[in-house]
């Protein structure tokens, strides 16, 4: 059982025993003190949920005790307390921090219905901030390599400015989450991060979905809508995948980033916008205004502050770090440690799908695996390549040829410093001595060229 701890700070001592005898029989850990200087002192030590508080105090006044309070201790609930309460009284105390005021006499059912609705509130609160705990630890850059170290550094000191940005980076790198980061990092944090998929919305609903509509302005159009661009106003607005919408829509956002106004289709008010746009691609924008596919003004509006997020392939001494944080996300509480030798197998793994590939690669492997230690055997039976019946177009084709080049390079080099020893070998990655025989043979491998049998 929890316990739920009161401290009651009054200068009467009838109302000081009468409460504590109340909150008592109600299961309540109850503390009293007579003076604001001691209930200062007993709150440091006691460390109540709440604490109830008089106004009208002989040697502290229970206002100025409440601004002491929240100065050190913003979080903490405090419900006012007076006998000769007025509305201007009770205004002041909710605008300095206090969760309620209450009367005297005080009425214990009333009481009891207020601090029921306080230890909820309370219960909220720590609820919200484990997850935007969790929400942040999972939103970390996550590395130690130089080129995240340099990232990182460059996100710091962007993220504070009011400049926009474009991210360019593959698939899969987290680009997204460089967008959040300099979000969250931002003094328009507590502002709305609206993301925006550029590549997914029809030309005939651009401007709807953009700028928002007025009830009845086209068939369909049943109640006002809010769009994208005015729903991110005083906040972040995301343009993810800039590289691929349509001329119309980019002409569309131009006109818009220009002159930081905007119409909701039908409608006559004109909206001013105070927001920071982050742009992100996975094309070379420089190439697609050559290409005639992307306009070289919209590209030199956005492109204030450029950053290029690393590939998988770029930091591989972040896989360790990364494969970690994963495991913690997708198997709580248990641990997973990894064997040297499928560290030493993801680190020379080429990931073209990047963080994104390298994240469902390890859900996969916590969920299937049924020891405790992540291996070269389970990587190999989690990922088999596939047959020819699954292949169906040249990318699949490269990079099943390029998964099957490593595995290759991979078995001679553990051949090689087992002396050719394909027991030893096969105990070093963790696979049976039968299924690397059937690697060897398709793989062509001269077993005696490596000095065994």
């Amino acid at each position: 059982m929890v316990l739920k701890k009161i401290l009651v700070i009054d200068d009467e001592e009838n109302i000081l025993e009468s409460l504590k005898g109340v909150l008592e029989d109600e299961q309540f850990v109850v503390e009293t003190t007579k003076s604001g200087s001691q209930g200062l002192l007993k709150i440091k030590k006691f460390q109540p949920d709440i604490v109830l508080l008089d106004i009208w105090m002989p040697e502290d006044d229970g206002l100025q005790v409440l601004e002491k309070i929240k100065r050190t201790l913003p979080e903490q609930i405090v419900i006012m307390m007076s006998g000769h309460g007025t509305v201007e009284t009770a205004v002041k105390a909710i605008k300095l921090g206090a969760f309620d005021f209450i009367e005297k006499p005080i009425h214990f059912d009333k009481l009891l219905v207020m601090l029921e609705h306080a230890f909820e509130m309370k219960a909220l609160k720590s609820e919200n901030k484990i997850l935007r705990d969790a929400i942040e630890e999972d939103e970390q850059l996550i590395g130690t390599s130089l080129p995240m170290v340099r990232l990182k550094q460059l996100v710091q000191i962007t993220a504070p400015s009011n400049g926009w940005v474009v991210i360019q980076g593959e698939n899969g790198t987290g680009k997204e989450l460089i967008a959040k980061t300099l979000h969250r990092e931002s003094p328009r944090a507590k502002e709305r991060f609206v993301a925006v998929n550029c590549a997914a919305i029809p030309d005939e609903l651009i401007e709807s979905e953009l700028f928002g509509h007025e009830k009845g302005s086209f068939t369909g159009a049943h109640e006002r809508k809010i769009g994208k661009f005015e729903l991110a106003n005083g906040g972040t607005l995301f343009l993810d995948e800039v590289g691929d919408m349509g001329s119309k829509m980019q002409s569309k956002i131009l006109r818009a980033l220009e002159e930081c106004v905007i119409q909701r289709v039908g409608g006559q008010d004109l909206i001013e916008l105070d927001l920071r746009v982050v742009a992100a691609t996975n094309k070379d924008l420089k190439r697609e205004i050559k290409l005639g596919h992307f306009r070289e003004d919209l590209f030199y509006r956005l492109n204030v502050i450029p950053i290029t997020v690393p590939t998988l392939r770029e930091r591989r001494e972040d896989i360790p770090l990364l494969v970690e944080h994963f495991i913690k996300r997708f198997s709580p509480g248990k641990p997973f440690p990894m064997a040297k030798n499928a560290l030493s197998v993801l680190q020379s793994y080429p990931w073209p799908g990047n963080i994104r590939e390298l994240k469902n690669w390890v859900e996969r492997a916590c969920i299937l695996s049924g020891g405790d230690v992540l291996n070269w055997s389970e990587i190999a039976n989690f990922d088999p390549e596939p047959t020819a019946e699954e292949a169906t177009g040249p990318e699949d084709k490269n990079l099943r040829e390029a998964k099957a080049g490593f595995e290759k390079q991979f078995i001679l080099k553990v051949l090689s410093e087992n002396g050719g020893n394909i027991s030893k070998t096969a105990q070093h990655i963790g696979i049976e001595r039968s299924h690397l025989h059937k690697k060897i043979k398709a793989y062509g491998i001269d077993v005696s060229d490596q000095g065994g049998n």
